[in-house]
């Protein structure tokens, strides 16, 4: 099920095994192309025949009303919705310190620069369904956008064959202060908020995390509005040392295995005595798992424990892949820390498990996948807000430094520049 590679004789293999990047079979970019082009031109009349197809129900109604709503929180475990409230503070608090302020500052003769940061208008916030709910995107996606101050907040996700939404999910929107629900999912409601139809609203951003189809949507639309970034399959890193416990480490590669089959989970270590230990309680545990068949695939296509000379070799290898989630379960992560430079997030020591993460600590779980970490960062407020800069410049400053400017378009060749410069000029 996990297989253990050298780092210095199977290099080859190792990087074929754990080298991703996001690639979309050319029939499902086609499928979602004309389902993205369909809505574009034909409205709420296409979002609704997709969504009969797909998720096999006419909907009259696509908004979930405000008392579906309030129904779902009231008839809620009340321990799930004190979990829930105070993990959205715990994530609302963190997403505060991202705050950005506008500035301006005074240069020579009366001139002012700055920057205006503005929270945009109208974000829609993708929050996968069916199957599987996940309230904690909910939450992830919401706190970050309220804290920017964004005006209008929507949310969809995808109804069960009777127009259904998860309860868990109406709920955490309840908590989140979250009205405009909407019961629309996959390629067709990613379209429906980014070029807007009869009834659903144009937003300037999408975020969140899905399937495939989803995902190729958000790629498709962007330029349209903005997004935050394209999620492929989740995966985590964790690097350990010879003091670390095999069964934290299997429970945490499991714990990324079981989201699908197309999941990575990755040991680097340089003791060989914990990569055997790993190895073994990895065979012995998981038949205990409910999703076995799902991590066993996952981990026999997408997981490895790879030795390594030494820590900093292993800090180079998590490099090399740019994980989603990193764990350090070593004796000193912070000493360790400085050596890593891309991950969407990095878990410090063998109690700051992915799982903290994922529901509770703070920080956005909306995370890079497939290498992205190198250039994409988690989700935060800084997507849901915008700069613009300010340029106040004085008759005294246009004449110190006029010519040097429009001598500069002449450069350019761009004589309609130059020249309204210097008519300023021949006017001061």
């Amino acid at each position: 099920m996990l297989k253990i590679y050298r780092y210095d004789t199977d290099s080859d293999a190792l990087k074929k095994q754990i080298t991703r990047s996001v690639v979309f079979e050319p029939d499902v970019e086609r499928a979602v192309r004309d389902i993205v082009d369909a809505v574009r031109t034909q409205g709420d009349c296409a979002v609704l025949d997709f969504t009969d197809r797909f998720q096999g129900v006419r909907l009259q109604e696509m908004r979930v009303s405000p008392g579906e709503i309030r129904k779902a929180y009231d008839a809620a475990d009340r321990s799930f919705i004190e979990v829930l409230e105070e993990a959205y503070r715990n994530i609302s608090a963190f997403h505060r310190h991202e705050a950005e302020k506008s500035f301006f500052y005074e240069g020579p003769n009366g001139v002012i620069l700055g920057q205006r940061v503005t929270p945009m208008d109208r974000a829609m916030l993708y929050v996968p369904g069916g199957k599987a709910a996940y309230p904690s995107s909910l939450l992830m996606n919401a706190a970050p956008a309220q804290v920017a101050g964004v005006g209008e907040i929507f949310l969809t996700t995808p109804c069960d064959s009777e127009g259904n939404v998860s309860n868990h999910i109406l709920a955490a929107a309840a908590v989140a202060g979250i009205e405009r629900v909407y019961k629309l999912g996959g390629a067709q409601a990613v379209a429906a908020f980014a070029y807007g139809t009869e009834t659903i609203p144009k937003v300037d951003i999408v975020t969140g995390p899905g399937n495939k189809y989803v995902a190729l949507a958000k790629k498709q639309v962007f330029g349209h509005v903005a997004i935050d970034s394209i999620a492929g399959p989740s995966e985590v890193v964790i690097i350990a040392d010879g003091s670390a416990n095999p069964d934290f480490i299997v429970l945490d590669m499991f714990a990324q295995a079981e989201h699908d089959p197309d999941a990575s989970a990755v040991l680097i270590t340089p003791s060989e005595t914990l990569a055997l230990a790993v190895r073994d309680a990895a065979g012995r545990r998981i038949g205990a798992m409910l999703r076995r068949e799902v991590i066993a695939e996952a981990l026999a296509s997408n997981g490895a424990i790879v030795l390594t000379g030494s820590l900093e070799e292993a800090c180079r290898v998590s490099d090399m892949i740019a994980p989603e989630h990193l764990e350090l379960h070593v004796a000193s992560p912070w000493d360790v820390l400085p050596a890593i430079r891309h991950a969407g997030a990095v878990f410090m020591g063998p109690y700051s498990c992915e799982t903290v993460g994922d529901y509770f600590a703070g920080p956005n779980h909306t995370l890079p996948t497939s290498g992205t970490a190198r250039f994409f960062s988690p989700l935060s407020v800084r997507d849901f807000i915008k700069h613009t800069s300010i340029i106040s410049y004085s008759a005294k400053q246009l004449s110190v430094c006029g010519e040097k400017i429009a001598s500069f378009a002449d450069y350019e060749g761009l004589q309609a520049h130059a020249e309204a410069v210097r008519e300023r000029l021949r006017q001061l």
